[in-house]
């Protein structure tokens, strides 16, 4: 299963001069992401994390294009590892702390040493988006590793019951209103929990179509929301998601 796996990914990678498949040892695991490099750079670059849905490979998922949106960042497209008893290169990510070992928070931290040693890395300027059952895990990061990350973009998904969050940090929630494979209701209520953390109880401010922006009542102990509620179902517009991004370097907003 893992040679089916890096194979479809180091074709996806072949088709790009700036990309390539790493590969971590996680618990005697071969594990594998795509990564998207600038080719050139005088800076430390900015690192985003990029979570496929469930089923999906990481090669398929690199379609979303984050690094066209930010060239100047490197993009890592993580691969997940299939279920047990499923079939075919998909994989999944776990959504609560101690699942499966916690064999994904453990790739993350692998990968982001491999990554550290390849290149410079802005560690104020290190995001993480996902999508779906990749979204769930972004909110296990959240929980987990808060002090990682920047800002996050959860897509299409919503957070486990289970989870602790309890450090601000900068997120852009996008759900559609017609997603039946995720309930709106229950990301509405993730993105609820996120304006509590973040004491961004503000009313919303319009910032674009179907875009509202909620800002801490403190800049100095709370954190943004932003949300885009679309009509749609499952779609993840990259642009929004890197532009919120951007504007975010540790947990200090930028002009």
């Amino acid at each position: 299963m893992a040679r089916l796996i890096l194979a479809i990914l180091l074709a996806s990678g072949a088709m790009f001069a700036d990309s390539k498949v790493i590969a971590v040892n996680v618990d005697g695991v071969e594990r594998h992401a795509v990564v998207y490099s600038p080719r050139k750079t005088a800076a430390k670059a900015p690192l985003i994390f990029v979570f496929h849905g469930a089923g999906d490979t990481a090669a398929n998922f690199s379609g979303a294009a984050l690094e066209r949106a930010w060239p100047q960042a490197v993009v890592v497209y993580m691969q997940g590892l299939p279920r047990e008893g499923s079939y075919g290169p998909g994989g999944y990510w776990q959504t609560e702390n101690g699942q499966t070992g916690d064999r994904d928070l453990k790739f993350l931290d692998a990968a982001l040493a491999q990554i550290r040693t390849s290149r410079p890395i802005d560690d104020a300027r290190v995001y993480a988006m996902g999508f779906s059952n990749g979204a769930k895990f972004v909110y296990l990061l959240w929980a987990e590793r808060p002090n990682l990350f920047a800002a996050l973009g959860p897509v299409a998904g919503q957070h486990a019951p289970s989870l602790r969050i309890t450090v601000p940090k900068p997120l852009i929630h996008v759900a559609g209103e017609q997603d039946h494979q995720n309930d709106i209701e229950l990301q509405k209520g993730s993105i609820e929990m996120a304006r509590r953390v973040n004491g961004a109880t503000e009313k919303g401010a319009p910032c674009g179509k179907h875009c509202a922006q909620y800002a801490a009542v403190s800049d100095s102990m709370g954190a943004p929301v932003m949300t885009v509620l679309h009509p749609g179902a499952h779609v993840y517009p990259s642009e929004t998601i890197v532009r919120f991004f951007k504007r975010f370097s540790g947990t200090a907003a930028l002009p």
